[in-house]
């Protein structure tokens, strides 16, 4: 597989990927018109902060299975336009934490006891002592705004110099913020109690520009640190709050426009403090984000969970092998079932029964969606069936029952349009050996691949035999056939393992014997 890296990362990280086999191309210089045509044949494609991956980009990149992300933020790539092509993109939150909240903790230092400014001025020749008169941290308050991973790394640092905590994040519970040291409240308040305000939240169209005039008005002598993301402060309203004195102090790391422009008012007022977005450059961050990286490039392609997918199912790794059995075998379920209903679907349904139930089923769940939608002839796969699902306005829902009547663990994938529905189950016998154990309610035995014809007809003597001699007659081979019953004398359904397409003209020919009900031909390999 080719890996495209079209910003620079650490060699460990190249490492990881050629030593798994895949060749990898590296292009730092790669834009516009140079990047749609080195993106064409590529089936990964790992970037910074640098790359602009648009849906233009996605379009022109068909063979893409995952965009890896050396980093935490992905403001930099469409999420919905890669979930609608069905790529991947996952990035490496970790990797810099610590990095990034070092430098927080630097920046807050630097400019609550002015050390830049004092270095400048010393350096020059100036002993400036009597000017600069700095601020202690120890009982103070931080305002954070954001307690993610950067944000709790922060609180934790910052708690331990006796820094009184209050936070605002309306994504994260009071107990977990309590196990931090940190009160809960709303932004306003935060602004107003905070001596240090800190940013740690992506830049999403709700945090653009979250922190302007009237926001910055009340922090009152406080300082304000950015080591997030640009974007999240208005720039021009911060640079005069501290040109006036509303706000003491300010730090950032992170700008709207990078590099930052020459004529940014930032760089004009004193006590502002800016370093070049250098929060994850640390030797040890760089290598661990380009490894985590590559490690999740790796999966995508190994068809593994990928740990920190933002647009797909993902799950821990050590319960990976407990369900990886039953991706295929949701997926085979679905493309039966949607070809036996042979009508619009209106509904999916997957239940889980016995000890499958207690696992992360959602990779499971977006298979079997994978399998309802692939025969229809859309372009699917575990990232964006969901998301087909929602668009096209059809109801999925997840049903799981810690009992399986039978059957240590089964899985049913049902589909409806709405009047009718079939469901069609499956299970794992000794070596994970799949079988299709129900059809529409007819208890079967059958082995799922390749090529496949279910017929309902009268539980009469002569008619399994009057079809084998169709298929004969249309040179199909029987290779399996699983007969199952309600009644005897009533309604019979069987399952044929076929190696030919059946053809229609076949199909016709036995439906016109009034003993066969129907038939079905399904096709599990394309």
């Amino acid at each position: 597989m080719k890996v495209l890296v079209t910003d620079p990362i650490a060699d460990a990280g190249l490492e990881v990927l050629r030593d798994a086999g895949h060749e990898v191309v590296t292009n730092y210089d790669a834009e516009g018109q140079d990047l749609l045509d080195a993106v064409s044949d590529a089936n990964a494609l790992i970037v910074r902060s640098g790359t602009e991956v648009t849906e233009e980009v996605l379009d022109a990149a068909s063979d893409l299975v995952i965009v890896g992300r050396a980093g935490i933020g992905v403001d930099n790539i469409d999420i919905d336009a890669a979930t609608d092509a069905g790529v991947i993109v996952a990035n490496a939150p970790e990797g810099n934490v610590r990095a990034a909240s070092e430098h927080t903790v630097a920046m807050t230092f630097a400019t609550a006891r002015s050390i830049p400014q004092a270095h400048t001025r010393l350096k020059g020749g100036e002993w400036a002592k009597g000017e600069f008169l700095g601020t202690e941290l120890n009982g103070k308050t931080l305002g954070i705004v954001g307690l993610g991973r950067v944000g709790q790394e922060v609180a934790k640092k910052l708690d331990s110099l006796g820094m009184d905590l209050v936070a605002f994040d309306p994504y994260i519970s009071e107990e977990r913020a309590e196990q931090l040291g940190a009160e809960l409240s709303d932004l306003d308040d935060v602004l107003e109690r905070a001596d240090v305000l800190t940013i740690h939240t992506p830049l999403t169209p709700e945090t653009e520009n979250m922190l302007g005039e009237a926001e910055l008005a009340k922090m009152e002598g406080g300082y304000v640190v950015n080591c997030a993301r640009g974007g999240i402060i208005d720039e021009p309203a911060l640079a005069a709050a501290v040109e006036d004195g509303t706000v003491a102090g300010a730090a950032l790391d992170v700008f709207a426009e990078e590099p930052l422009p020459d004529d940014s008012p930032l760089l004009d007022v004193e006590d502002v403090i800016v370093t070049p977005h250098l929060g994850a450059s640390t030797e040890a961050a760089q290598e661990n984000v380009a490894v985590s990286t590559a490690e999740q490039v790796v999966a995508a392609f190994n068809g593994e969970p990928v740990m920190n997918a933002l647009n797909a199912p993902s799950m821990d790794e050590s319960a990976f092998p407990r369900v990886e059995p039953y991706i295929d075998l949701a997926e085979t379920a679905g493309k039966i079932a949607v070809q036996l209903l042979d009508s619009r679907v209106e509904n999916v349904e997957v239940t889980y029964e016995g000890d499958i139930a207690s696992e992360d089923v959602e990779l499971v769940t977006a298979s079997a969606l994978k399998g309802v939608f692939e025969p229809l002839e859309w372009q699917v796969n575990a990232v964006n069936a969901p998301s087909i699902a929602e668009e096209r306005g059809i109801g999925v829902s997840e049903t799981k029952r810690r009992q399986a009547e039978d059957f240590q663990s089964l899985v049913t994938v049902t589909v409806s349009d709405g009047e009718e529905e079939i469901a069609v189950c499956g299970t794992l016998f000794a070596d994970d050996d799949a079988r299709i154990v129900r059809v529409d309610g007819y208890r079967v035995d059958a082995i799922p691949g390749g090529k496949m014809m279910v017929a309902r007809n009268t539980d009469e003597p002569g008619v399994i035999g009057h079809i084998g001699t169709v298929m004969g007659t249309y040179d199909v081979n029987i290779a399996g056939m699983f007969n199952a019953r309600e009644t005897h004398g009533g309604e019979a359904l069987t399952v044929y393992n076929v190696d030919q397409e059946v053809p229609d003209e076949a199909r016709e020919e036995l439906e016109s014997d009034d003993r066969i009900i129907e038939t079905k031909y399904i096709s599990l390999n394309g």
